[in-house]
């Protein structure tokens, strides 16, 4: 079993930043530089280098490289199917059968075994870990309570009939619904979901624990991915964070809101460790000849890909593993999965480990931890969530003016393993604001699809649209740059776009962000890709 399984429930993110420490000014008149400085260590709780020109990767014949299998997976995501159902006896003269084929012991027994072969069928199905625990058989007010109180992560209703769909409502558990209309055993709630239970008889939503986008109709697709955001939440909640040099947050609110709401809203630790003690860390490492035998013969390897370009000191990559093991060490003693560098552009840093973190952070997210520039909770909170959706690492970069349908982002730490199995093209470059140490350049695939999301700065909104893979330019900016085609209201994004650090994953996950920030209910979401 992986560390990362065996520490999952603890989870941890990298910090390190592609923009440079010049005298930027914030609203209240402090340079960034000035800002980060005051900051630093305080634990809150609640070899050529090139110049800034240099050409980058040309891409001609260059294929991703095979890794094998994916990243390590997560906790499981356990499941209670709970049927509701009510067996009714003829009287005479009156209209005693409701709607639904679930009305007779024979039929129930018959269903719970339908649900339990079509639960299988999903956890095969599903690329993440799930747990099916026993179907509940829920007649009454008792075994409603029971089921609203079971052991599982998500409650999966299947309301045949019967009334006791308001107590399962009350319970504390994530809920979704399932409805049949198209099959033999067609449920009573079918039919009266929406008037009786949401809207309580009315024309108006009363229901405050569910609502229609917790239920669905004969689709088990349309369940999967609810279920896939539940699992990425349920990973994301609990993750701690080994933070070198304390908690630095890129812009003064996140820096004031964020970690209170890391820790409040999704059960954030902070592992603190001072610059002065990794450095102690680090000089040890060094100072052990098997040690710097490994990180020689990883750094060989990974030299002698196909598809990776060395266009800095070779030096720097040895250094960068050596980072990582440390780094790696440290993590699995404090239980944190993902990892910071506070000040990681500043000059002290820099030369402490004699580069620049950012290839450090994209080898922790090629193995499937998280790690983003500085220790910004702004932009790791949506990192982790989406690391465990995708099931891929996430790319924090600098976002930039959207215009004529498009959208650029840029950043120096950028992972290599996008789609969660093969590694890109890259040319490991020097960091573009020091033009030192190791970075890495990816060349990202044209025509692939993205999740971008853009948290604002204050921590109480997400932003989030779909995009596509354009070019992957090679602007005088951080190394590793996409140009994106936007698949929504780009006049909007435009206007009301919020925040500045963005995370990009491959793939669409937009809906899942979105189911997991509703149960979640602390933050809001805006889909710009949202259709109609």
């Amino acid at each position: 079993m992986s560390d990362i399984k065996k520490q999952n429930d603890k989870e941890i993110h990298i910090g390190c930043c592609s923009h440079g420490e010049h005298e930027e000014r914030n609203g209240s008149g402090m340079s960034r530089r000035g800002f980060l400085g005051g900051i630093t260590g305080t634990a809150v709780m609640g070899g050529l280098a090139l110049s800034s020109t240099a050409s980058a990767v040309s891409g001609a014949g260059q294929k991703a490289v095979s890794a094998g299998g994916g990243l390590p997976v997560g906790k499981a995501l356990r499941i209670k199917p709970v049927l509701l159902y009510q067996i009714l006896k003829p009287v005479k003269y009156a209209s005693w059968r409701h709607y639904g084929g679930v009305s007779t012991q024979e039929a129930v027994q018959k269903e719970a075994k339908i649900i339990e072969k079509e639960l299988k069928d999903l956890a095969a199905k599903a690329e993440f870990p799930v747990e099916v625990l026993p179907v509940a058989l829920v007649d009454n007010e008792q075994k409603a309570q029971e089921a609203a109180g079971a052991d599982g992560d998500v409650l999966l209703l299947y309301p045949a009939g019967g009334w006791q769909i308001y107590k399962l409502a009350e319970s504390e558990t994530p809920k979704v619904m399932f409805l049949r209309q198209k099959s033999e055993h067609h449920y009573l709630w079918f039919e009266i979901a929406h008037w009786r239970f949401l809207r309580k008889n009315g024309d108006t939503f009363e229901e405050k624990n569910m609502d229609v986008d917790d239920i669905v109709v004969d689709d088990y697709d349309e369940i999967l991915w609810r279920l896939r955001g539940l699992y990425g939440l349920k990973n994301a909640k609990g993750t701690k964070m080994l933070a070198i040099g304390g908690l630095a947050a890129y812009s003064e609110p996140a820096q004031k809101f964020g970690p209170a709401h890391a820790k409040d809203v999704w059960g954030y630790e902070f592992e603190i460790m001072s610059e002065a003690d990794f450095a102690k860390h680090l000089a040890k490492a060094r100072a052990d000849e098997n040690v710097m035998k490994a990180v020689e013969k990883q750094t060989k390897e990974l030299l002698a890909l196909p598809n990776i370009t060395l266009a800095t000191e070779r030096k720097f990559v040895v250094n960068t593993f050596l980072i990582w093991r440390v780094c790696k060490e440290l993590m699995a003693k404090t239980g944190a999965t993902n990892l910071g560098f506070a000040h990681c552009m500043r000059q002290e840093v820099i030369k402490m480990l004699d580069t620049p973190p950012c290839m450090v952070l994209s080898l922790a997210n090629d193995e499937g931890y998280t790690a983003y520039c500085h220790t910004d909770l702004s932009h790791t909170l949506p990192g982790v969530l989406l690391r465990w959706i995708a099931n891929k690492p996430t790319f924090v970069c600098n976002s930039h003016f959207p215009h004529d349908g498009t959208f650029t982002v840029a950043h120096c730490a950028a992972p290599r393993r996008m789609n969660g199995r093969d590694y890109e093209p890259a040319k490991i470059m020097t960091h573009f604001e020091s033009d030192y140490g190791a970075a890495t350049k990816v060349q990202y695939t044209k025509g692939q699809i993205l999740t971008v999301i853009i948290p604002n700065l204050r921590i109480t909104k997400w932003q989030g649209f779909r995009g596509k893979v354009i070019d992957s330019p090679s602007n005088p900016a951080c190394r590793s740059q996409i140009d994106m085609e936007i698949d929504g209201d780009c006049r909007m994004l435009l206007t009301e776009m919020q925040g500045f650090h963005t995370q990009v994953c491959y793939g669409d996950y937009l809906r899942e962000v979105g189911y997991a920030l509703k149960t979640l209910g602390k933050l809001e979401w805006q889909n710009f890709s949202e259709r109609a």
